[in-house]
């Protein structure tokens, strides 16, 4: 199990936000934090301790107001540790060669790989040939509906037909290198996390994966170890002492010892 570090970039700044608030409608999202400091800080700061495989996603959509600014932020993460971090937001196989040259160590994506609420493997095939599946991570970001969970895409605005499970993972991992779970219901509500995604997630035996959502304390990392079968990774966003909340960034080392 390791900590995997983030920057999220939202019209134009570093911040974290509650993703279930995140509308392309004027670009809105309510905030958590948002950062006065440029992305290469955090960038800077994940290589000097050493925290590899971090993702940097990117909020707004194509062709948005605040998209180039969006972009621009991540090219100062990317130079500043080129090879430490991934990428995703908007990742198709026009631009995803793109943000590997500029230093990204693999590309995540969901929407791209989905239309009209299931996957396109059409898609899928053509993505993970063109950029090598070792480069690619599939983010299967959830909600609960009922007692199951369902992909979302489109920036967790949209719930597909895909059940998350155990199936969905396997069927899956021929095409990637990883998996990216947000868990939405609570992501950047430092409320909690979701049990039962951690749980699915602690049954995949042979693809690396990190789960993202909730984490409010140490207590939650420590059922990620136990539940997760101390194979799945996590991330922290608003609950970090480096966005506003009270988890020590420091106390995060040893986890990746």
């Amino acid at each position: 199990m390791k900590f995997r570090p983030c920057i999220d970039i939202h019209n134009g700044c570093v911040k974290q936000i509650v993703g279930g608030s995140l509308t392309d409608n004027e670009n809105q999202a309510k905030n958590n934090f948002v950062s006065e400091k440029k992305a290469d800080f955090y960038a800077n700061m994940y290589k000097k301790d050493g925290f590899k495989g971090g993702h940097i996603i990117i909020l707004n959509p194509a062709g948005s107001t605040y998209y180039n600014e969006d972009i621009e932020q991540a090219k100062l993460a990317l130079a500043a540790y080129p090879g430490g971090m991934q990428i995703g937001g908007g990742v198709n196989t026009d631009n995803a060669e793109k943000y590997l040259d500029m230093g990204a160590s693999r590309v995540i994506v969901t929407s791209y790989v989905f239309r009209d609420g299931i996957i396109d493997y059409d898609r899928l095939e053509n993505l993970s040939h063109l950029v090598g599946k070792e480069r690619l991570v599939l983010d299967l970001s959830c909600r609960s509906d009922g007692n199951d969970y369902y992909v979302v895409t489109d920036r967790w605005q949209k719930m597909t037909k895909e059940k998350f499970d155990i199936e969905l993972l396997e069927k899956l991992g021929s095409y990637c290198d990883e998996f990216l779970v947000h868990a939405v219901d609570v992501e950047g509500k430092s409320s909690g996390i979701e049990k039962n995604v951690v749980e699915t997630l602690g049954k995949l035996e042979d693809k690396a994966v990190t789960y993202a959502g909730g984490i409010h304390s140490m207590k939650d990392i420590s059922f990620i170890r136990e539940k997760g079968n101390g194979r799945v990774d996590f991330t922290i966003g608003s609950a970090l002492d480096l966005f506003g909340g009270k988890i020590k960034y420091a106390n995060l080392k040893m986890c990746n010892v």
